[in-house]
């Protein structure tokens, strides 16, 4: 076994046991392993109580503000601690019995600061079916295997030492192939980065504008074929080459902070003007916008889209349009401030509240409240599911709903 630093940097290496999992199966980064948050014919339960449709309730410490990830019958989660917040957590949960399987602690080398709201674990992780990325709002990446192996350790708060804002960051990793990518956009050092998920060297940088926004990237396809991120920013969506940060298309727009882009077929829908759609068309060098829809606007949570709808949250309205024309179909009104993006699944749609209210959508022709449920705590972080499950990260717990 050998170890190394370097401009923050460390590699463990050494014998590593991987689980292999279907992805079908998985939801492996913020919004799901799609960044769509549909779970398509998943059938969740619409009531739950303590004892009715709870699998298991597993207390976990510290805060964050993060989403849960599945990864096979695995799941994973961050938290911060301490007084200053600067111990960072990573943990890892049977999905089947909610027992913790084991947990990580690191120091971190960054800033962490965040509104008491917030927590500096508020980016949701990432994994491609072998590894987990941890990304904290104090610039520090964590690698490990579905073990709890440290693989590598990146503190990028030592090469952006300026890089953070008043409130926190929280923009997710995304993986594209073998590059993990990070978004870190503030008044300070604003940069984001490709690093080599096997190896943990720093493949591209560039910098990015000196605003804050919490959005995170999406892996989209460029031009011709390859592996491509898309980051949106106050000013604009770029595209990069995955591989090696090259610029492969930039539009310029003016975007939201917080609601991230979404992939849908052949459209990109960005919070801009409301709600704007992009058609990307093969063989030209940049999209065109097919649509825009002021009547569309995002607060907190993301777009979510399944089978020729897009669902919004416009503050508490809950919105449907059709995914074509951006034209609006129905709308419901719900009650709460809403930073969880919903998600989609067995014909509902499943809004939670920052209060931990859930409200339940039916899909159709015109929206139905149709069920709300209490979980009687603060919920921030977009929910996951696998199978017919739903699991969800409170302040205090995590939740597995299923039948």
């Amino acid at each position: 076994m050998t170890y190394k630093t370097a401009g923050g940097f460390c590699v463990l290496a050494g014998a590593l046991v991987f689980t292999v999992s279907l992805a079908g199966e998985d939801w492996r980064q913020f919004r799901g392993s799609n960044s769509n948050s549909s779970a398509g014919d998943s059938r969740i339960p619409l009531e739950w109580s303590e004892n009715n449709n709870v699998a298991w309730r597993t207390p976990i410490p510290g805060k964050g503000a993060s989403g849960p990830i599945v990864v096979g019958h695995r799941i994973f989660v961050t938290r911060s601690g301490g007084i200053k917040q600067n111990r960072l957590y990573v943990l890892c949960v049977d999905a089947r019995t909610g027992r913790q399987l084991w947990r990580r602690d690191f120091w971190a080398t960054g800033r962490t600061y965040t509104h008491p709201s917030s927590s500096v674990a508020a980016p949701t992780p990432a994994s491609d079916g072998k590894r987990v990325v941890a990304f904290f709002s104090s610039n520090d990446l964590v690698c490990l295997d579905l073990e709890g192996n440290l693989l590598w350790y990146r503190g990028l708060a030592l090469d952006f030492d300026k890089a953070g804002n008043d409130v926190g960051m929280s923009s997710s990793p995304t993986i594209a192939g073998n590059v993990v990518v990070v978004q870190a956009e503030n008044q300070g050092n604003s940069f984001a980065t490709g690093i080599d998920i096997r190896t943990g060297e720093q493949l591209w940088e560039t910098t990015r504008g000196g605003r804050a926004n919490w959005a995170s990237p999406i892996v989209i396809e460029g031009p011709s074929g390859q592996p491509a991120v898309l980051m949106q920013s106050p000013t604009g969506v770029t595209a990069y080459e995955a591989e090696t940060g090259k610029i492969l298309w930039e539009m310029d727009l003016a975007c939201g902070t917080i609601p991230s882009p979404t992939l849908a077929g052949d459209l990109i829908l960005l919070n801009s003007n409301g709600l704007t759609a992009l058609r990307v068309t093969k063989g030209k060098a940049k999209p065109e916008i097919a649509w825009t829809s002021n009547r569309l606007g995002m607060n907190g949570a993301s777009p979510v889209v399944h089978e020729g709808k897009v669902y919004v949250l416009s503050g508490s309205i809950a919105k449907c349009a059709d995914l074509e024309t951006g034209e609006l179909e129905w709308q419901v009104r719900l009650t709460g401030r809403f930073w969880a993006s919903p998600i989609v699944a067995g014909g509902h749609v499943y809004f939670i509240n920052q209060d931990g209210e859930a409200q339940i959508v039916s899909i159709g022709t015109t929206g139905t409240l149709v069920a709300e449920n209490a979980f009687g705590e603060v919920v921030q972080g977009t929910p996951a599911v696998s199978g017919d499950a739903m699991f969800v990260c409170t302040d205090k717990h995590i939740w597995k709903i299923t039948e």
